[in-house]
């Protein structure tokens, strides 16, 4: 059974209008979760919202949205004043710009959402737009407003489908200047650079997501298992860090020089296997 729609609404494009709804591609469902409980009873705690000042449980019927102007100094924003920012894009999805897929550049992908017709009514027009931009291959960047928030989404066709990714604002990402300024600038050989690339090489592969295994995930659900089962869980005790002072050159040739190992093995166990026929004697 599909899901409920996260959001739905209708999508243009120009004077072409279409309704839509929007799934969520992702999910955390098959994830481990665990709950807070006490451990005296077993039984499952409930969290409370508490006035940091008195202490005081604090009823949800006085709960309220607050902006802190100053250190403990708010302005109080009632649910219906925030009616007053509500925009087109509450309820359409308006495409502003077609750009090339490579300009986006990956820092601002956020979520991803599955883009489907909403009925039958708009289907020829959806088909329309996602047909025309698979001819021309671009991404349309387009506005919605998700959890009281505008956002700019990308669109891509995907299948029968569209793809829409919501993408981060530039006030949302950290400079890399930051970051990056600091990393020296060491001069390394041109042979250095040249093994490493060629271990690049053996190593390469096309990109297939069914080879990810979350081995943290597997491992919490065997760890749970075992306790439910009244098994003791024991830790390992943690392995010394190897030294990290090496000699780069020789660590490329032995990384080298293992992938070959490698290779050469599957080959004898391949010869092994289908071994050749002894010539009769004439």
């Amino acid at each position: 059974m599909a899901p409920r729609a996260y959001w739905k609404g209708s999508l243009k494009l120009s004077l072409v209008t279409c309704p839509i709804a929007l799934y969520p591609a992702s999910t955390q469902a098959e994830k481990t979760h665990f709950h807070q409980i006490n451990t005296k009873t077993g039984h499952r705690l409930k969290q409370q919202m508490v006035d940091e000042q008195s202490g005081r449980v604090v009823d949800k019927g006085r709960k309220g949205r607050g902006y802190e102007l100053s250190k403990g100094r708010y302005v109080e924003i009632d649910e219906n004043e925030l009616d007053a920012v509500k925009l087109e894009s509450t309820h359409t999805i308006e495409i502003d710009d077609f750009v090339p897929a490579e300009d986006i550049d990956e820092r601002y992908l956020d979520k991803p959402y599955y883009v489907v017709p909403n009925g039958k009514a708009g289907a020829d027009a959806f088909v329309v737009i996602r047909d025309a931009m698979k001819r021309k291959d671009k991404v349309a960047l387009a506005r919605v407003v998700l959890s009281n928030r505008e956002h700019v989404i990308a669109l891509k066709p995907l299948g029968k489908g569209l793809l829409g990714t919501t993408l981060r604002y530039p006030y949302e990402l950290r400079d890399e200047d930051d970051y990056f300024d600091d990393i020296p600038s060491p001069r390394v050989s041109k042979d250095m650079v040249d093994l490493a690339a060629h271990i690049l090489d053996t190593k390469a592969s096309k990109f297939d997501p069914h080879k990810f295994k979350d081995k943290y995930e597997n491992a919490l659900k065997a760890l749970v298992k075992r306790k439910a089962a009244g098994k003791t869980i024991e830790v390992p005790e943690e392995k010394e860090e190897e030294s990290n002072v090496i000699d780069l050159m020789d660590a490329l040739k032995q990384s080298l020089g293992r992938k070959r190992v490698g290779k050469a093995t599957k080959g004898r166990k391949r010869a092994t296997a289908h071994p050749r026929r002894k010539r009769r004697a004439a």
